[in-house]
């Protein structure tokens, strides 16, 4: 690991080391989690869904696949 400087408003690191007392992490390892979470977080790999065909009906319509036998 390298070690950097982070210029924080007050505020904000008053939040980040209550977060860190409750749970019982240090500041640094709370930073760490966020950067992997949201800077570094694996992007998707295609459609992320159940159904990967054409629609038979708009969204609006989403009832009416009851009506079919």
């Amino acid at each position: 690991m390298e070690k950097t400087q982070v210029y924080l408003r007050r505020e904000e690191l008053a939040a980040l080391r209550k977060a860190a007392a409750r749970s019982g992490r240090s500041v640094a390892e709370l930073v760490r989690e966020a950067i992997r979470k949201v800077v570094l977080k694996p992007r998707s790999a295609g459609p992320v869904a159940i159904w990967d065909d054409e629609p038979k009906r708009p969204s609006v319509d989403h009832d009416s696949v009851h009506d079919e036998p």
